[in-house]
């Protein structure tokens, strides 16, 4: 009797331990990730860096195990505290942050669930890390679309050597775009350029401070900025009547306003972050060790419709930015 009985037992046992190892695996195969995703602005180059990242993971992981919670900020710094807060409240598995501001929120609402940044210029200066080595070093990681500016102010000098007055056309609420325009400023002036800031606090006040822009510059410099990309009309029909030309930090600014630009591609830029994304979520890379991505290549870009109006002839080595007609 007891050895039927331990034999029963025995039996059990095993039946028990081959259920659960069998339930944990196919737990593990069917495993369905929630990722969040901010976006600060709609605009082309933020809204093709969250389609690139949304098709490396989809590649990579099948359209049944991810799922994205996709929200719009509109532009508004505290939307982005909200709806990063509800990722957290969510308890997302991983936050994607598209573009400076939502990367701060993120920043601030968690310290575990992992956070990639993208279409991010400087992280240093978005999450103030005063001793940079490449390496958040927490809860964070990324994608820089930061483009080389020296070369883009040789690129504003190869196209406009005469030019004596360079506009620098910013939003003072981005921190990254100051940061772009202190450090090109210091280029531009080592080149000879009298450079003078125009700063916009808002949408608002884009018009009035374009105008005066115009009116004081030869050539005006624009970096990668999410509330000028969201205004290229307005600055385009100041700029243009006036004969004054524009030098963009990314191609969709300057296919709204722009006559040239020095830019990447934004859509690979969010692959890059979805690749980085599987990494974290599939193969268990540690977010703290992984040091911020730049783009693989820059591109020499320029509008032909607006260089054609403005008779400017851009250098050999430039490809016209494609357009929806085309």
């Amino acid at each position: 009797m007891k050895k039927k009985l331990t034999a029963i037992l025995l039996t059990a046992v095993m039946a028990l331990s081959l259920a659960a190892c069998g339930g944990g695996s196919a737990s593990e195969e069917e495993k369905v990730y929630n990722i969040g995703i901010c976006q600060l602005v709609q605009h082309e180059a933020l809204d093709a860096a969250t389609k690139g990242f949304k098709e490396a993971l989809t590649e990579k992981l099948g359209e049944d195990r991810v799922k994205f919670d996709e929200q719009n900020a509109s532009g508004d710094s505290a939307n982005c505290s909200t709806i990063v807060n509800q990722f957290v409240s969510d308890g997302d598995d991983l936050i994607l942050a598209n573009a400076t501001a939502p990367l701060q929120a993120a920043a601030a609402a968690t310290d575990e669930i992992p956070i990639l940044g993208t279409s991010v210029t400087d992280y240093a200066t978005a999450l103030e890390i005063e001793d940079w080595s490449g390496t958040v070093g927490k809860n964070i990681s990324g994608t820089s679309d930061l483009a080389p500016l020296e070369d883009q102010a040789k690129m504003l000098q190869e196209m406009f050597p005469d030019a004596k007055n360079v506009g620098l056309l910013y939003c003072s609420a981005e921190p990254n775009s100051e940061y772009q325009v202190n450090t090109i400023e210091g280029y531009l002036k080592d080149m000879g350029y009298k450079c003078t800031k125009f700063a916009f606090a808002d949408s608002n006040d884009v018009g009035s401070v374009t105008t005066s822009a115009a009116s004081k510059s030869d050539v005006i410099y624009i970096p990668t900025d999410n509330t000028a990309a969201a205004n290229t009309e307005v600055i385009n029909n100041i700029c243009k009547p006036e004969k004054v030309p524009v030098i963009a930090g990314e191609e969709g600014i300057c296919a709204g306003c722009g006559v040239a630009t020095l830019s990447i591609n934004y859509y690979d830029l969010g692959y890059k972050t979805g690749e980085m994304a599987y990494e974290i979520l599939e193969e268990g890379k540690d977010i703290k060790e992984m040091a911020v991505e730049f783009a693989p290549k820059v591109t020499k870009k320029y509008n032909k419709d607006l260089c054609d109006e403005l008779k400017i002839t851009p250098p050999d080595g430039y490809e016209a930015i494609e357009t929806e007609s085309e």
